[in-house]
């Protein structure tokens, strides 16, 4: 294959003559085939062959006339054997000027163009031309037509299309390194102008295709139109080229010339001692702050070693940003900042009666914190350094345990800040993660008292009982080293990687149950319970705080909207029986804008509105659609087996129907309704308990229960029920199947039922008994290791329900059950009973 060096650029082309018109050339013609580059007549170019078969050719020439011809080929490589029809017909005729043998075997040669020629066909020793294209012959021979360029009369025409070039020549010398002065000298001194186009075109170096156009056209004039257009794109080329290096050019100098000016600028500055700006302003502010904030002796030196290496970085380097960071987030921590605490006990109490209606054991407790205090201080050298509480209100969603620990940093007058714990999975949030890490940053409490501005603010830690474990750690075990007074005055946070003290913060959490609450932290805690509203607090409260909240979101004047007592009652029993107050407070709103779009509309229409509005019972239904709830008892209990228990949940409290049937089978036990295993251990109790008695009391042979199944169903059996509190309830209601004995309306009970018969205390007295008050329950049960928690029972609670408290199923029964059977004659209830 022939190639051009593409090492080494061609050398300035050489105008050298051309063939003397009685100069014969050789035909037949010996052809090499070459990749390129395109050589045009009288012009000189050095070429590196090394297919053997060219080699060959080239030798072959040298023996003769040292002429032969130059075929492009028409694809990009060359194979060792290239067929005529792989080459472009029309090529040139060179002759070897010089020839140098290279020690890998090829050949180094400088040719000279003599003229253009036209393949007319190919030839070897009078062989056929399919003969010759075979890959057996050496040479590759071709019978040329020697070609003449198409020279016109001199004309304006030409001399302008000279002088064009000419012109372009010359703007090219200033960016083009090929259109050198010698270039120029050659074009003025072509003997004519086809001469002068092909020394252009030689120095553009076009591309294959548009060099081979070029050299296949013989007519001068067209030659230069052509060439005028290529000249024009590779001045458009140049220009561009010139115009990016100028902008890029200008760029560098500015930047050059600004850092000159900033840094001469910074060395006036501090020679006149003015202010500083950038990297040197923040150094200096930083330094302000680190004296401000009055850190202790050993973590300010820290801080100041760490602002000494702030100062080295480049402000472009990604560790300045890091360090910068890290500056402001210890500067911002209170280190010294504390709030004078308003320790009295008549400003507390009026705080909180403000805020809140109700919750007088929690009042209580807050007001015994304060008084504890006031003592401490009083008694107390360094009051400075007392420990904060860590308070947990648990009660159910609505009840007000964000808005108490509002009321308690307010009573105190301290700040407050507040965040949730709920669905918190990494351990990093409590602890924070380290700086190693891309997007670091400070855990939870650091962020907290960084934000509270005071290291002895009140921190809320909402929704304390939801916290998760997962594979980047346990949160709640991280809380045991925050929340513990013992431990937290040197709270480490990764982040920080310096000590921080926690203890004078008062930390109140919040929970909607303890059961999912890690022991050891829960015994860290200072449990308060917020039980659910009874009906005359929900009132009182909604004369107070909830109406007027209402009016006032909806943009009305207290009296555009007229609310009566049994309008609120109404509201309160059939469509916010909740424990808390956030239904309630949703429907007063909604009746709110129902107000507020019934005034405008009528505004609108001209139609005279008289106020107040007075809300009725009877338009509710209007208002806030059908009513939400409907007190059943007395319809659900219709006949033996059915049994009305009362359950806690960590929404509240709710009562729960427990139902029995028998039917024929074999002595099976059914029971549904998504009982846990511990409700399912006590109804296993009460049924033994029950086939023991029936057998003792009532006559009921051993066969009875063998030729029946019994089947207890607790509905809502979407709903997961467990625990021990229903036992009472289960057997009462089997009891109730076996004797055919209705129990009483408007009934409830609660009570552990222990194989013997013994009724067992359990929890949630409070709510249990709001629920049953809710749902219309007017006489309840209850077990009588449980009567000391009627002390703490709202007066009002007390004086609308009747309560029995019992130590025995067998009063139970006698309580709950109507004293004859109702069951007709051959019923399923029908039972000889033993006088």
């Amino acid at each position: 294959m022939a190639g051009e060096n593409e090492s080494n650029p061609p050398p300035a082309p050489k105008n050298s003559g051309l063939a003397k018109p009685d100069q014969v050339l050789p035909n037949p013609l010996l052809v090499i085939a070459t990749p390129g580059p395109v050589l045009y007549p009288t012009l000189l170019a050095p070429l590196v062959v090394w297919h053997a078969r060219s080699i060959a050719t080239i030798e072959e020439a040298l023996l003769h006339q040292s002429v032969f011809g130059m075929l492009l080929t028409k694809e990009d490589g060359i194979t060792d054997n290239p067929m005529l029809s792989e080459l472009y017909s029309v090529g040139i005729a060179v002759r070897v000027l010089k020839r140098v043998k290279l020690p890998d075997g090829s050949i180094q040669i400088l040719v000279q163009g003599i003229k253009r020629f036209k393949v007319k066909k190919a030839i070897v020793a009078g062989q056929t031309a399919a003969k010759t294209e075979s890959a057996e012959q050496p040479h590759l021979v071709v019978e040329p037509e020697y070609i003449n360029d198409i020279v016109p009369d001199k004309t304006i025409e030409i001399d302008a299309l000279t002088k064009n070039i000419i012109n372009h020549v010359r703007d090219l010398s200033q960016t083009n390194p090929f259109f050198t002065d010698e270039m120029k000298l050659a074009l003025v001194n072509a003997p004519h102008s086809g001469v002068a186009a092909d020394i252009v075109s030689f120095a553009l170096a076009l591309r294959k295709t548009d060099a081979q156009e070029f050299l296949e056209t013989f007519d001068v004039k067209e030659r230069f139109e052509k060439l005028l257009i290529h000249l024009r794109r590779e001045q458009d080329v140049a220009n561009l080229q010139k115009k990016i290096n100028d902008e890029v050019n200008n760029k560098i100098q500015t930047l050059q010339r600004e850092f000159f000016l900033k840094e001469q600028l910074k060395q006036i500055k501090k020679e006149l001692g003015l202010e500083e700006e950038g990297k040197e302003k923040t150094s200096r502010t930083f330094r302000e702050r680190i004296a401000e904030a009055k850190m202790p002796a050993d973590i300010e030196k820290i801080t100041l070693s760490e602002l000494e290496r702030f100062e080295t970085l480049n402000e472009a380097s990604p560790e300045f940003n890091i360090s910068r960071n890290y500056l402001e987030a210890l500067v911002d921590l209170p280190w010294s900042k504390k709030t004078i605490d308003n320790l009295n006990i008549d400003h507390a109490r009026t705080i909180l009666d403000e805020d809140h209606f109700g919750l007088k054991h929690v009042k209580d407790r807050i007001v015994e914190f304060l008084a504890v205090r006031k003592l401490k201080s009083a008694n107390s050298a360094n009051s400075n350094h007392q420990r904060g509480s860590i308070i947990l209100l648990v009660g159910p969603p609505g009840v007000g345990k964000t808005s108490v620990g509002k009321s308690i940093a307010r009573s105190m007058g301290r700040n407050f800040y507040r965040f949730s714990l709920g669905g918190m999975r990494d351990e990093a949030e409590i602890k924070g993660h380290r700086r190693t890490y891309i997007g670091a940053m400070p855990g939870k409490f650091i962020q907290a008292a960084r934000r509270a501005g005071s290291k002895n603010a009140v921190i809320l830690l909402d929704e304390v009982d939801k916290i998760s474990q997962s594979y980047s750690g346990d949160p709640a075990a991280a809380l045991l080293e925050v929340l513990d007074p013992e431990q937290n005055q040197n709270f480490l946070d990764h982040y920080l990687d310096v000590p921080f003290d926690l203890s004078e913060m008062l930390f109140i959490c919040t929970a909607n149950t303890i059961s999912t609450i890690p022991a050891p932290l829960l015994d860290r805690m200072e449990v308060i319970e917020l039980s659910g509203y009874t009906l005359e607090e929900k009132e009182e409260i909604t004369k107070r705080y909830l109406l007027p909240h209402a009016l006032e979101s909806a943009a009305l004047k207290p009296s555009q909207l007229k609310l009566s007592r049994t309008t609120i009652r109404t509201i309160i029993r059939d469509y916010a029986r909740e424990p808390g107050l956030r239904t309630l407070q949703q429907q007063l709103e909604k009746l709110a804008r129902k107000t507020a779009a019934k005034i405008v509309e009528r505004h609108e229409s001209r139609e005279r509105l008289r106020f107040p509005i007075e809300m009725k019972p009877e338009n509710l239904r209007e208002w806030l659609g059908p009513k939400r709830y409907w007190n059943e008892v007395a319809e659900r209990v219709t006949h033996p087996g059915i049994s009305i228990g009362m359950a806690w949940t960590s929404t509240g409290g709710d009562i729960l129907f427990i139902e029995a049937v028998s039917l024929v089978g074999s002595g099976q036990l059914k029971l549904t309704g998504s009982m846990g295993e511990v409700m399912t251990e006590s109804a296993n109790i009460a049924w033994t308990y029950v086939k023991k008695r029936a057998i003792e009391e009532l006559g009921v042979g051993a066969d009875y229960f063998k030729n029946k199944d019994f089947h207890v169903h607790l509905p809502a059996g979407a709903i997961p029920k467990d625990g021990p509190s229903a036992g009472v309830t289960l057997a009462t209601a089997l009891y109730s199947l076996i004797s055919g004995r209705i129990v009483k309306t408007k009934l409830a009970m609660t009570g552990e039922l222990s194989l013997t018969g013994k009724v067992l205390p359990v929890g949630g007295i409070r709510e249990k008994l709001l629920a049953a008050k809710r749902s219309g329950i007017q006489t309840v049960l209850l077990p009588e290791a449980n009567r000391k928690d009627l002390e703490d029972l709202p007066v009002e609670l007390l004086k609308t329900l009747k309560i029995h408290c019992v130590d025995h199923i067998d009063k139970v029964f006698e309580l709950a059950l109507e004293k004859r059977h109702t069951a007709k004659k051959d019923s399923m209830y029908s039972l000889h009973f033993r006088q």
